[in-house]
């Protein structure tokens, strides 16, 4: 179900739980007044079908709204075959056991361009997501695939990629990552306007939907020459997170906002409490 508001949550569980599991991680964000979580199968998706169903129990009873980060290892354009094949196994696998969870949105980082050009790996990751959207839908997983904005010009998933896809394909829809347009851009896509930019070919391209169902990440983030170095904490940064967050409340958004700091609880307080002040 596509949230009535804004919501602000970890990536992973806080990291206050009292164990790092699942359960507690619901347990904890709900403690913290936070409003959702995102489960990281980034080393593998290792969770059974009987704990999802615990997890979904567990947010249905805490009303904490849950999204699923699928493994690092997926490259949709790798030039062995059977890579590309497993990293198909591993977004359904993540849809599938997300699903089982509550979670809708399924976030993924697509590709590598390797040393094709831009049009060809689009057209290579739109043929494969069509097919795997259409695998999903007819083993009734409902769920929305999320490619992320990525953080180094070498990764597949500018914005422009990105929401291509949503504009083009059911059921799939960006997950724009903030902090990885940042460092992509060397340090660019960082005040209000940019942010506002953002937002407006987001509307212009998938519809008010595309406003009203967002998938973000939020952090702090180093960044060089090549992009994306490592996160950061938000105040260790120079993101603008304060205008992001007056854009995000100007332009009426909606849906997940997910904090990939390494102080992931902190940050994303600092977000909310930001967001609700202005």
């Amino acid at each position: 179900m596509k949230p009535a508001k804004l919501l602000f949550g970890t990536a992973g569980t806080p990291k206050s739980s009292k164990k790092r599991n699942s359960i507690s991680g619901i347990e904890r964000v709900k403690e913290l007044g936070l409003d959702c979580m995102e489960l990281e199968f980034v080393r593998g998706v290792k969770m059974g079908e009987s704990t999802a169903g615990d997890v979904l129990k567990k947010s249905e009873r805490e009303d904490i709204a849950l999204s699923v980060h699928a493994p690092y290892y997926i490259n949709l354009n790798s030039l062995e075959p059977e890579k590309v094949d497993a990293s198909i196994e591993r977004i359904h696998r993540s849809s599938r056991i997300g699903s089982l969870c509550g979670a809708r949105n399924i976030v993924f980082h697509p590709a590598y361009y390797q040393k094709d050009t831009p049009e060809k790996v689009y057209d290579k990751v739109s043929g494969l997501l069509k097919e795997l959207s259409s695998r999903l839908t007819d083993e009734g997983i409902e769920v929305i695939l999320r490619p992320e904005t990525t953080g180094k010009g070498t990764q597949f998933g500018s914005l422009q990629e990105n929401v291509r896809l949503g504009a083009e394909l059911d059921n799939v829809l960006p997950c724009i990552d903030f902090a990885h347009l940042h460092a992509r851009s060397n340090g660019a896509e960082n005040s209000y306007d940019e942010f506002a930019s953002t937002l407006e070919f987001m509307e212009n391209e998938l519809g008010r939907e595309g406003l009203d169902d967002m998938h973000m990440h939020v952090s702090g983030i180093e960044y060089g020459d090549k992009g994306e170095r490592k996160h950061l904490n938000l105040d260790d940064s120079d993101l603008q997170y304060a205008e992001l967050m007056q854009a995000l409340k100007d332009f009426k958004v909606k849906g997940l906002l997910i904090c990939e700091s390494p102080d992931n609880e902190g940050d994303a307080l600092l977000l909310k409490r930001t967001y609700e002040g202005l």
